[in-house]
Parts: structure tokens; sequence; C-alpha cells
């Protein structure tokens, strides 16, 4: 069960992470505390089922960082250093492509200026990140079968005839 959920969040932090950088209209403040949000009541379903050592709560670590990096300042200097040094799990590229979608709601918010986005690119620029906008959507982690080995002593078994298995033979 446990590696059946951690594939099931994995897709589902890929299908909203890439839909997020291909949708304009969503990328806002209010995206993001609605993200957190869900993510939280994710993690909280997780605990309540004891299966926090799934590694299903880490799939969604990039979506964590999405939806913060929705609720940052996104200003000066520091906001910049505070973003680079956040967003982790996620490319330059995706950070620069969320920051130039970002869309404010209402009055108060402001759009995300261009010497902004230049600063993040210079402090991403040491980080060694793979040249990927988009996450696959059709990773499949490796399932991996507990071994618990059988009570019954080989040697004891017959392999009735009627089951045609002559090319058994025991050793």
């Amino acid at each position: 069960m446990e590696q059946v959920f951690k594939q099931l969040f994995y897709l589902i932090n890929t299908v909203t992470l890439n839909n997020l950088l291909l949708r304009k209209d969503i990328c806002s403040l209010s995206t993001g505390m609605q993200l957190r949000y869900n993510i939280n009541q994710l993690e909280e379903w997780l605990h309540e089922k004891n299966m926090q050592q799934s590694g299903a709560a880490a799939t969604l670590e990039p979506l964590i960082q999405v939806a913060q990096l929705l609720q940052l300042k996104k200003k000066t200097l520091q906001d910049a250093m505070a973003i680079c040094s956040l967003c982790t799990s996620l490319t330059m590229q995706q950070v620069v492509k969320i920051l130039t979608l970002y869309t404010p709601v209402n009055e108060f918010e402001e759009r995300v200026t261009v010497d902004f986005i230049r600063n993040i690119q210079m402090h991403f620029e040491n980080r060694d990140d793979p040249l990927q906008l988009l996450l696959d959507t059709k990773y499949l982690f490796p399932v991996f079968f507990r071994y618990s080995p059988s009570s019954i002593n080989l040697d004891s078994i017959c392999v009735p005839a009627c089951l045609n298995l002559e090319f058994l033979k025991k050793v």
C-alpha cells in the first residue's frame, strides 16, 4: 500500500506542477495558499494512516516549494536569496517560469519584475540543474516485494503427476 500511495502522490505532484508551469491564470498568491492547504490535508491523511515512512510525502516536496514560492515576497535581493535557498527541489527553469507566469489577483500584489528574475538567475548559476521544465508523469518507482522465507521444507513437497510437470526434477 505504501508503494502505491508513493506513486499516487508523485503523480499528484507532477500533474499539478506541470499545470502550474503551463497556465498563467493559476500562478497567484491565492493558488499558493490553496495548494499549501491541500498538501497539508494530504500529509495529515498520511499521518492518520501511519504511512509517514512510505516516502509519499517526500514526493510532494517540489509542490510544497512552489506553494511557498507563490506566497513569498518577490521584491528585494534578500527575497531572491530566500527563494534560492528555499527552492532546492526545483530547477532554475521552473522557478523562473513560475515567477514569469505569476499573476496578481488584487491591487495589493505586484507583478514580478524582470530585475528580480535576473537576480534569481544569477543566484542559481552555481547550481547544476538539469535542463528540464516539466516533470515526467510516466516515471514509475521500482516496486519492492518483501521476502518472507517459507517454513516448509521444499524437499518434502511431492508434485502430483496430474499436473504434468515432468520437467521438474528433484535434485
